[in-house]
Order: structure tokens, then C-alpha cells, then sequence
């Protein structure tokens, strides 16, 4: 049974018991600003009267529109301790998203931090919500961070709410494309941030990295939360171009990505040393011990216990790659209306690579009779703000929340295995259905292969259209071409006859949020890349593998 605490409560203790001791790292123009608990729980209090004395009341909510920072994890505190609800948004949303989700959630003011494009602040914020800018250089907000914590004095009366008052609400992407604002109470927050940190021993000596959206629930519960009930310390990246640096420097104890990056580290460890030369190596009793050592702290791990995965299936085979390196990856899976961590491979178990491993102390699942994952558990969020309508639909008359996720129990490893969307399950010309993920993750072995998603309803076979890795940019067009066609034929060999691509496309463009092809926490947009790459699945090849000129 987890105890009830809220974090902003957690902070104030911590910074009684331990007012020394370090707790946010934040590197500004390549220097760290160093908070310790009294400074960060001071800063939120003083926060926290501030956006009283703006005139803004308990329930009111308060956006942030931020990369991850220091000040991101002490605005949320200082929101809750003055009993309002923090309304994270992802960094880059374009000012449509923005705007929509300010005037959904009905929010009062907006924190500002760090932005890409920075004018999305005057596009689709009013001029009459009070902007609070972070202390870095920010422009065009009405108050300034440091004059405010200067200006008030610490808030003595904190707000002390029940399990079920909400908390904070997160907004994710809808089926109409509008964003969906999922209500997380104080009581599923700490259940899912306490449970996370529990899966892992979170401990007071460790030292956590975050780099991740925090607008995004895997962050909030998996980072921000764990570091404060954990009482470790938490460093921040200052920006993409530091990160590599800021990963070294940080040295964390605990390591969670996304597949996305775990891919691009892989690349680039390739890039340096041709895959046959360093299994050779790793094969050598003492020199691979120091080969994986090297290896492993030239990409900032040399002191990682723990590393996690999740927001989107990960291959198989990328996972036993770095087994071998000594970096032993879990696999975790979760939603925004689970507040996050759910089920998971933790402690990592080797005989359990490939699955999502088992659910958290207190979380129930159960399978569908059509194979979907049904979840009940302490974490399970309020409902969809505004939409009652939409929230009864997704539960089930006891209380199991409709994942939309399927998958199947391996009773061999006591764990689960996702096998794929319900939604993104298609029906090719054939019409039968195929299931894209399991394909994806069999392509996905070749290290060539950055990206990969299966597509083709309604086309005569499945076909896998596929982004190239940076190593392989560089290497001669035919041998590209020879490695990807013989992965195919392996993975046709090993498919029925409906699930055969009838071939691959190589294509010139990455997917990123930016362009609009993967979400803010880097999955797949299908139905977006089917769309615009429309015309080259319409188009008749003879060949094999076809190249997007």
C-alpha cells in the first residue's frame, strides 16, 4: 500500500531534513546553477504567493510552456502549493495547439520558458493572461521570474488537498486531432511517481537526467516525480546542441529514453566501429569487459544502474544490442490516463527482453477477449476534462480503462507482450488484416534502418517505407540496397503469406515533431505518414527496394 503525500508537500520535508543537499542542476551558457532543497522549496513558496498576489485563486489554472528546466519543476510546485492545476504544453506546439488548449483549459496565466520558436507566444497567447518568463532570455512576457520570487514572501499555508482533487491536467492527441485533456489527481500522481521510483530502488544517492517533454506523463511520473519523492538529485540538458556534453557531465545513476534515441546512440557507436569488428571484440573474455566499459562512459553511462525504455515499441534486437554492451535496457509501458508507468521489465530480467515485462504493485490488467489491455490501478486518471461522454466510453462498467493497446501473456517469462494499436491494425486488398508492429520490430534488427513504419491498407501487399540511419547515409548506395533487401527476404521468410511486403521504400526525409511526422514524445503519426507518402505506395515498382528520388 503506498502512502498518500503530495509532492509539493515531500519538497517542503526534504528541505527541512536536507536544506544542503543538492536537488536541481541546470546548466546555463555552459555553467550549472545548482539548487538545493531550502532553495528550490523557498523559490516555489515565494512563486506560490506571487501568483496569488497576481489575482489568481485556487482552482484556477496555470499553464507552462516550456522545455524541461529547473524553474519547470518548481513552477508545477508552486502551482500546487497555492492550489491551483497546472496545465503542462508541449514546447513544440505550434500556436493552433497552443491556443486551443489555453482556451480549453480555460487557463489564467501562462509560465513561459525556452522556446524554438519563441513568437508562438504572441500568436496564440491573449494579451490578457498575466506570462510569467523563466530567468533565461525571454521576451515579450508581462512578469519577469526572478523580480517575482524577490518581490513575495514564502507562502506559509500550503495547499493541503484530498487523493481525488485534481492535480494537474495533460493534454494528448486526440482521434479528431484535437488534443485531449486527461485529469490527474494528487492521489494518482503520487501512486504513479512513488510506484515508478519503487520498480527502480530509487535511492537519495542517485541522479536523475531530464531532457524528456515534462509536458509528457513518462517525465512527469518517471522523472520529476521519483526525484522528489526519492529525494535524489535531478540535472537538466540546456539545449540539443549540449546534450551529448551535459549527458557526460550529469553522469546519472538512471537512464529513461525512447526508442528514437536509443536507435540514434546505437548509430552512432556504429559510425565509429563497424559492427563485425566490435562483436569481435565483445567476444574477447577481458578486452570486450573494457571495449562495452569504454563505450558505455564515451555516451555518458559510466555510472548508470538503470536503463528504461518506453513511449513506443522498441526492437527486439536493438535491446540485445546493448545487452551485450552491458547496458541492460527495460522495456516499460504506460499511458497519460495510467499516469504513466504501468507494467515493466524491472529489475531488468534478460529472459524477458522483448516484452513489457509485469504490471506495478497495485496496478490490475487483464486482456480482452479481442487481446486489448484493460487496466485498473490506483493511477488511473479523473476522466477526459470536458468530455464525460468520451470518458464513459473508454471504462468498463468495473472500472478497467480501454487501453486501445493489444497484447498477449507469455506465461514462459511471466509477462506481457504488445503486439500493437487496435487502431493501427489495417486490411490489405487481400482483405486480411496485418498487424504493422511485430513487422516493424523484425526490420527494425538491421541497424541501417533509423525508422521504419508499415503501411498499406488497401494496397496489394504491406509495404515497410523506411528512414535510413546516419551510418548508413554514408555508405554506398548499392550496398544499402543489398543489406535492406536481404532483411526483407529474411523477414518475408518468417511472415504468412498476407503479412509479405511487397517491398521497401527508402525515403529522404527524418521524422520529427517538428515536421509534423512523429508525436512530441516521437511515435509514429500513421495516418499522417500514409498520407504523405501517398503517392509512392500508389505508384507500381518492380523492385524490391525503391528509393524516393
Amino acid at each position: 500500500m503506498i502512502e498518500f503525500q503530495t509532492a509539493h508537500h515531500v519538497l517542503v520535508e526534504r528541505a527541512e531534513q536536507t536544506p544542503d543537499r543538492e536537488f536541481l542542476i541546470q546548466p546555463v551558457n555552459g555553467e550549472l546553477r545548482s539548487y538545493t532543497w531550502q532553495q528550490s522549496a523557498d523559490l516555489a513558496r515565494r512563486m506560490a504567493s506571487a501568483l496569488m498576489g497576481l489575482g489568481l485563486k485556487p482552482g484556477d489554472k496555470v499553464a507552462i510552456l516550456a522545455k524541461n528546466s529547473a524553474e519547470w519543476i518548481l513552477a508545477d510546485a508552486a502551482i500546487a502549493m497555492a492550489g491551483m492545476i497546472s496545465v503542462p504544453i508541449y514546447p513544440t506546439a505550434g500556436a493552433d495547439t497552443i491556443g486551443y488548449i489555453i482556451g480549453h483549459s480555460e487557463a489564467s496565466a501562462v509560465f513561459v520558458g525556452k522556446l524554438d520558436e519563441p513568437g508562438v507566444v504572441s500568436a496564440a497567447v491573449p494579451d490578457s493572461l498575466p506570462t510569467i518568463a523563466f530567468p533565461y532570455p525571454i521576451e515579450g512576457c508581462q512578469h519577469q521570474w526572478q523580480t517575482l520570487v524577490d518581490d513575495y514572501a514564502a507562502l506559509q499555508d500550503l495547499h493541503d488537498p484530498q487523493p481525488g482533487d485534481v492535480m494537474t491536467i495533460l493534454y494528448t492527441s486526440g482521434s479528431t486531432g484535437r488534443p485531449k485533456g486527461v485529469v490527474m489527481s494528487y492521489g494518482a500522481y503520487c501512486y504513479a511517481s512513488k510506484a515508478a521510483a519503487a520498480s527502480i530502488n530509487i535511492e537519495p544517492g542517485d541522479r536523475l537526467f531530464s531532457y524528456l517533454p515534462l509536458a509528457h506523463v513518462t517525465e512527469r511520473t518517471c522523472t520529476a516525480g521519483p526525484a522528489i519523492y526519492g529525494g535524489t538529485t535531478c540535472a537538466f540538458t540546456e539545449s540539443l546542441k549540449t546534450f551529448n556534453a551535459d549527458l557526460r557531465r550529469a553522469r546519472p545513476t538512471v537512464f529513461i529514453s525512447v526508442p528514437r534515441l536509443w536507435v540514434k546512440f546505437q548509430s552512432g557507436v556504429l559510425a565509429q566501429m563497424p559492427g563485425e569488428r566490435l562483436k569481435l571484440l565483445l567476444a574477447v573474455p577481458v578486452l570486450g569487459k573494457r571495449v562495452a566499459k569504454k563505450i558505455r562512459e564515451q555516451l555518458g553511462f559510466g555510472a548508470c544502474r538503470v536503463y528504461g525504455s518506453g513511449s513506443a515499441p522498441i526492437s527486439e534486437s536493438t535491446l540485445r544490442w546493448f545487452d551485450k554492451l552491458g547496458v541492460g535496457i527495460s522495456e516499460g509501458w504506460g499511458m497519460s490516463e495510467t499516469s504513466g508507468l504501468s507494467c515493466t521489465n524491472t529489475p531488468f530480467k534478460r529472459q524477458r527482453i522483448g516484452s513489457i515485462g509485469a504490471p506495478l504493485e497495485g496496478t490490475e490488467m487483464r486482456l480482452s477477449d479481442e487481446g486489448e489491455i484493460l487496466l485498473r490501478s490506483p493511477g488511473l486518471f479523473s476522466g477526459y476534462y470536458k468530455q464525460a461522454d468520451l470518458t464513459r466510453e473508454v471504462l468498463t462498467d468495473d472500472g478497467f480503462f480501454h487501453t486501445g493497446d493489444k497484447a498477449e501473456w507469455d506465461a514462459n517469462i511471466q509477462a506481457y507482450r504488445i503486439t500493437g494499436r487496435v487502431k493501427d491494425i489495417f486490411k490489405s486488398a487481400k482483405g486480411k488484416y496485418v498487424v504493422p508492429v511485430p513487422i516493424e520490430s523484425k526490420l527494425s534488427a538491421n541497424p541501417l534502418l533509423e525508422q521504419v513504419c508499415v503501411m498499406g491498407a488497401g494496397q496489394p501487399a504491406p509495404v515497410a517505407v523506411v528512414v535510413l540511419s546516419d551510418a548508413a547515409r554514408r555508405l554506398p548506395r548499392e550496398n544499402v540496397e543489398a543489406s535492406v533487401k536481404a532483411t526483407l527476404q529474411e523477414v518475408n521468410r518468417q511472415l504468412e503469406s498476407h503479412e509479405r511486403l511487397g517491398r521497401a521504400i527508402i525515403v529522404k526525409e527524418e521524422w520529427t515533431s517538428e515536421n509534423g511526422l512523429l508525436t512530441p514524445t516521437l511515435k509514429v503519426k500513421r495516418e499522417v505518414l500514409e498520407k504523405h507518402y501517398r503517392p509512392l505506395l500508389d505508384a507500381s515498382y518492380s523492385a524490391l527496394v525503391v528509393w524516393e528520388e
